[in-house]
């Protein structure tokens, strides 16, 4: 992505500078040097986290006819995503808002066949975990941070005192995201990044369109996992004993391909 069709997708987005330093976590003077064109030869990280703002399949939700007044992106709390319209999806990342498309037929039917396959491992085995489906909030850093919701499309809780009435409060044990083009950079960098630092064991991205999973082992020796979707694919936080067949999932979806 070039500069110039970084600075034009601010200006779409309506975002400050300091709104791009606080959502790409880039220091401030960083992001005024590079989009101002002093800085010409930035560091290949740096326009990696201004992507994952900037990038044109992220959606961030900017219409000032939707946005609580008088705050700016980075500035949102849990409080102003209650009082968005009950008719729309979004996630409040570090305090700013991301728009969600509608998942596609794909997507629910990828979600819900592991969903599925974990739920009967699960009670197979009596375990206390319990899987859960989007749509449902997760406030990932606990009840001290008001600045992040989100709505991963399956995790699994084996803390039942996390599961409350109308959220779960604290990080999931796994969570899975399955890809679309608009959600990409967002599942790939920022909520890689967010559920790293949050305490979630394992993260899964499964991505329909290029036929992959990406597996994310967090914890002291972190690990990631690439699979096709031939594969059948262990989850960690069952000892590798959970097993999901893709190539299972491959051909349930394949007419959708």
């Amino acid at each position: 992505m070039t500069i110039e069709k970084m600075r034009k997708r601010k200006d779409e987005l309506h975002l400050t500078y300091q709104d791009i330093a606080d959502m790409s976590k880039v220091p401030l003077a960083t992001v005024q040097k590079v989009l101002s064109g002093v800085t010409t030869n930035p560091r290949h990280d740096t326009i990696l986290a201004l992507e994952a703002v900037l990038g044109d399949d992220v959606q961030i939700l900017h219409d000032p006819h939707l946005l609580p007044s008088g705050k700016t992106q980075g500035d949102y709390t849990i409080d102003d995503y209650a009082d968005l319209p009950d008719d729309e999806r979004y996630e409040l990342i570090d305090g700013s808002f991301y728009y969600m498309e509608a998942p596609s037929n794909l997507h629910q039917l990828i979600a819900g066949k592991i969903f599925m396959a974990v739920s009967n491992y699960i009670a197979e085995h009596k375990g206390d975990c319990v899987p859960m489906l989007a749509p449902s909030d997760v406030q990932l850093d606990g009840e001290e941070d008001n600045k992040t919701l989100v709505e991963p499309d399956f995790f699994i809780i084996c803390d039942r005192n996390r599961i409350k009435k109308d959220r779960s409060v604290g990080a999931p044990d796994f969570v899975l995201e399955v890809i679309s083009p608009s959600s990409r950079k967002r599942d790939m960098n920022i909520k890689t990044a967010k559920y790293e630092a949050a305490g979630v064991r394992e993260y899964w991205m499964v991505d329909p369109d290029r036929k992959k999973i990406i597996v994310h082992i967090f914890g002291e020796e972190p690990d990631v996992f690439v699979y096709g979707f031939n594969a059948k694919v262990p989850v960690s936080i069952y000892d590798n004993e959970c097993i999901i067949d893709f190539e299972e999932i491959s051909e349930y979806v394949k007419f959708l391909f």
